[in-house]
């Protein structure tokens, strides 16, 4: 044994500071759950930047990736576009979007958004009755109250996989209305479902989804990621068009 093997671990000044920093970021957070955890008791929250998803840390373990801020506003707003008092929209493994629509200080047009996840931290940013835990493997194992109730689905798998995809998309058809044609008081329709995931996915999106098409809106994360990833849906909205089928067939 040499004399260097009893000396201290010393950190350079940067990975000090990064240390530091990391310790600071996570009593933030933890705080800030704690503080989550007091208000939804009382469904006053006054502060709504506690409703970030910033308060809850990704678990890439679970596959967590949060959406840019941009990204999860655009699709909260394809959601709630058009939507009225009897409109019901359920995300399912989607948080940053949730969280998107929650930080919102408008008046929302309905309010029968739901939120489907695996971590049931996501009680706490939902709220009990706005929260069913789901998990893919076991894709009809949810809260049955919605069950063909849903008129807008918003769905991102929190895998790259055809197993994932093809389970997911299960969940997806028995969530949704059977009538896609249902005009809403506004005038809209009600039906809408989007599927954000790889874009490598395409071919099991198409098989799963028929008359689901890959926009032309590409979905960003804060981390970013190597994936590409595309966003699919059934319709034309406000943010995005259908590419050219050629472009992801081939």
């Amino acid at each position: 044994m040499s004399d260097t093997d009893d000396e201290p671990i010393t950190l350079s000044p940067y990975a000090l500071q990064a240390l530091l920093q990391f310790k600071e970021e996570e009593e933030e957070r933890i705080a800030q759950l704690a503080k989550l955890q007091e208000v939804v008791a009382t469904d006053v929250v006054e502060d709504k930047s506690i409703l970030s998803i910033d308060t809850f840390k990704e678990d890439w373990n679970l596959s967590q990736f949060w959406y840019a801020e941009d990204t999860a506003n655009l699709l909260a707003d394809e959601l709630l576009d058009g939507a009225d008092a009897d409109t019901v929209i359920c995300i399912v493994s989607a948080p940053s979007v949730y969280s998107a629509i929650k930080q919102r200080d408008v008046v929302l047009p309905t309010k029968h958004i739901y939120l489907f996840e695996y971590d049931k931290r996501f009680e706490l940013l939902a709220g009990k009755e706005h929260f069913g835990f789901y998990d893919y493997v076991e894709p009809f194992a949810y809260r049955h109250d919605l069950k063909g109730k849903v008129h807008r689905l918003l769905i991102d798998p929190p895998f790259l996989s055809d197993e994932c995809q093809s389970k997911v998309a299960l969940t997806a058809k028995s969530l949704l209305v059977e009538d896609k044609t249902v005009v809403n008081s506004l005038g809209e329709l009600q039906y809408k479902l989007i599927s954000s995931t790889g874009e490598v996915m395409a071919p099991v999106i198409r098989k799963a989804y028929p008359g689901v098409n890959m926009t032309d809106f590409v979905p960003q994360h804060k981390n970013g990621l190597s994936n590409l990833f595309a966003c699919y849906a059934s319709y034309e909205g406000k943010s995005w068009k259908f590419r050219d089928e050629l472009y992801y067939t081939h």
